[in-house]
Parts: C-alpha cells; sequence; structure tokens
C-alpha cells in the first residue's frame, strides 16, 4: 500500500445554489442526512482544523464506512480527489469529486480520553473529545445508533505522515483557510461529524476553529 498522489480539483458549485449551508463551531458535533446524488463540500474555514467524520447508509446504519475497503480498493492511504470511500460491505458510499485540500487521513482515528492520556498527559483524559461528540450527537438524535457504532473514521484536512519504520506522526497541517473537500453520494448517507476540540495537538496551533457544510441537489 503506498501513499496516494495529491490531486487537486476546483469545483463549479456555487454557495448560492446551496440547499444547506451550515457552520459548525469549533469543537462540535453535528448530525447529518443527505440523499443519493447530491454533493457535501466541507470547508476548513481557518485552516487546519481536523474534521473527524464517520458515514453510515441511511436505510441501514449497520452499513457504515470502511477504512479496510477503500483503503484496498484505492491502494492507498490518503483520500483526495477521485478516491472512493466502501462501505464494510464492499459498496460504494461517496466519491470525492472536488478537493482544495488534496490529501485526508485514514489512519489517525479520533481523539478519546483514553488517546488523550496515551498521547499527552494522565490529567489530560477528562478534556473533551471527538469520541464524545459522537456519543452526543447519536444520543441527541435518538436514531438507534450508539457506542457499538462507533467505528475507524476519516480526519479530513488532518495531516498525519507515515514513517518508513510504519509509525504514525501528527505533523503540521497541509490544509489552510477555504479549503475544501466535495463528496457526491453514492447512496443515501448519514454522517456523523465531530469537528475536533483537540487543544493538545500543535497540527492546529492549539486552537481549534469552525467548519461549514454546504450541500447542493443533484443536477437536473
Amino acid at each position: 500500500m503506498t501513499a496516494t498522489a495529491i490531486r487537486i480539483q476546483e469545483s463549479l458549485l456555487r454557495p448560492e445554489d446551496a440547499v444547506l449551508d451550515q457552520t459548525i463551531p469549533a469543537g462540535e458535533p453535528y448530525l447529518l442526512k443527505f440523499r443519493r446524488g447530491q454533493t457535501l463540500r466541507i470547508v476548513d474555514l481557518e485552516g487546519n482544523q481536523a474534521v473527524d467524520v464517520i458515514f453510515y447508509n441511511a436505510n441501514d446504519p449497520a452499513e457504515h464506512y470502511s477504512t479496510t475497503e477503500t483503503l484496498l480498493y484505492q491502494g492507498g492511504i490518503y483520500l483526495t480527489t477521485g478516491s472512493v470511500l466502501y462501505s464494510d460491505e464492499g459498496n460504494p458510499m461517496l466519491t470525492i469529486v472536488a478537493d482544495t485540500c488534496g490529501r485526508h487521513d485514514t489512519l489517525g482515528g479520533a481523539c478519546a480520553a483514553e488517546s488523550n492520556t496515551v498521547r499527552y498527559a494522565l490529567q489530560k483524559k477528562f478534556m473533551h473529545s471527538c469520541r464524545d461528540n459522537y456519543l452526543i450527537a447519536l444520543q441527541e438524535a435518538d436514531c438507534g445508533l450508539g457506542k457499538r457504532d462507533l467505528v475507524p473514521n476519516i480526519n479530513f484536512f488532518m495531516n498525519v505522515p507515515v514513517t518508513a519504520s510504519g509509525q504514525l506522526t501528527f505533523a503540521d497541517g497541509v490544509s489552510g483557510p477555504g479549503k475544501y473537500v466535495e463528496l457526491r453520494a453514492e447512496m443515501d448517507i448519514l454522517m456523523l461529524v465531530s469537528n475536533c476540540p483537540q487543544l493538545n495537538n500543535p497540527c492546529n496551533a492549539y486552537n481549534p476553529t469552525p467548519a461549514r457544510f454546504l450541500l447542493w441537489d443533484a443536477a437536473a
């Protein structure tokens, strides 16, 4: 498995034509359903903000995004323009159709009490985390999903290089203010988001920032 080449692609979609335009504050959760054929844009408003996302089949949430299937199909460890996100059943879920950042992490996972303790310090255990955000969003939605349904996520805009020895490193970001990634849904999607609240990682200059979500209907 190799590192995926960066493929920058601008979008032709206009914000004024979007059917949804939502800004999520730093450190907050978000849950959104959208339909097959719709296109979602995630915008890194201020630069180097990790947006941690899990995708589910909206009609059968037992089917979910699979890191393993996605990386096997594309033969690389990062996501970029042209990457197809696959489910644990081997079905295409979304396709990245535009991307001005060019590389997104699939391996770093979501911060949690346990990882904050291991990576940073014992006293960081009770800091707010992406795992907390996921559970809060699912509980508030009362959608039948819970802790057992949390699976490995995508970290949009996050830079996690893999060393020659196979270890992960959390490096300075490769994104910037206004960079975005755009995904076309290949099935009806339930998207679970944590706009990462991490305060211990220098990737975001110890300063979590807002993210913007726009949605367009399929072209007639």
